[in-house]
């Protein structure tokens, strides 16, 4: 039987998502914690990858097994088994062909500066203490959301078959005085993209680049044309959404 397993995760001990050869990663830790609490190697495959330092408020991944009699319990156990930095939040019985990578119809992002020094945000969010116009760069980010190809926020040599990407959300917001939150959601996502588009929209909040040199950026296609990456720990992945036809209900 095929479930979905909700969860949230603290970035910094972790290589990312993925499993890696030679680093400690999320589905590791995840997957060891699985195969001692059902006795056999189960393969967990996630709605996508994080890069190192990334966290996760929701993250959704599917595995396959037998019957699990108490959901409810399971997830109890599970979550004895992990560390401290990793929690199961949800466990729900789906379809047998549902995928949590590729049955997510959206996903959602947020990336978090502190304008002042604060030791209890070392972990979670980028100190950047340059003033920054926020009306300029909500108008820059608007434009995010006419254009489908982001070649130019992609990480250099990946592997992915198409660039384009439908952005529905893209905006600033002011949640303090010395703290701003940018929330993106888009059916899809290239890697390194958020962290290098709010790079970009930094050098428009500076005054070192407008709307027009936006638009120029995007269109050259050119990762080298976009401004530097912000540091991992300032994101989370928010949410990922799934149609609710996948999930079993009759139970």
């Amino acid at each position: 039987m095929r479930y979905f397993i909700e969860f949230s995760y603290h970035g910094k001990a972790y290589h990312g998502w993925q499993r890696q050869p030679n680093a400690v990663s999320v589905q590791e830790v995840l997957e060891k914690a699985m195969r001692l609490l059902l006795r056999a190697e189960t393969p967990v495959t996630g709605a996508g990858r994080t890069d190192a330092g990334v966290h996760a408020r929701v993250m959704a991944a599917h595995f396959d097994t037998a019957e699990i009699p108490d959901l409810t319990e399971f997830q109890y156990r599970l979550n004895r088994l992990l560390p401290g930095d990793i929690a199961i939040t949800g466990l729900y019985h789906v379809n047998e062909d549902a995928h949590a990578r590729f049955d997510a119809v959206s996903r959602s992002y947020e990336y978090h500066l502190v304008q002042e020094k604060d030791p209890f945000l070392r972990d979670l969010a980028y100190e950047y203490r340059a003033p920054l116009d926020v009306d300029r760069m909500n108008k820059a980010a608007a434009l995010l959301l006419e254009y489908e190809d982001f070649e130019c926020f992609s990480r250099s040599k990946t592997d992915v078959k198409t660039y384009f990407c439908k952005i529905s959300q893209a905006e600033w917001k002011r949640i303090s005085p010395e703290r701003l939150v940018f929330h993106i959601s888009a059916d899809r996502f290239l890697r390194n993209m958020v962290r290098a588009i709010v790079g970009t929209l930094l050098e428009v909040g500076q005054g070192k680049l407008d709307e027009e040199g936006l638009r120029r950026i995007i269109d050259s296609k050119n990762r080298s044309e976009a401004g530097a990456s912000v540091p991992a720990h300032g994101l989370f992945l928010t949410d990922v959404s799934y149609p609710n036809r996948i999930r079993i209900t009759n139970e």
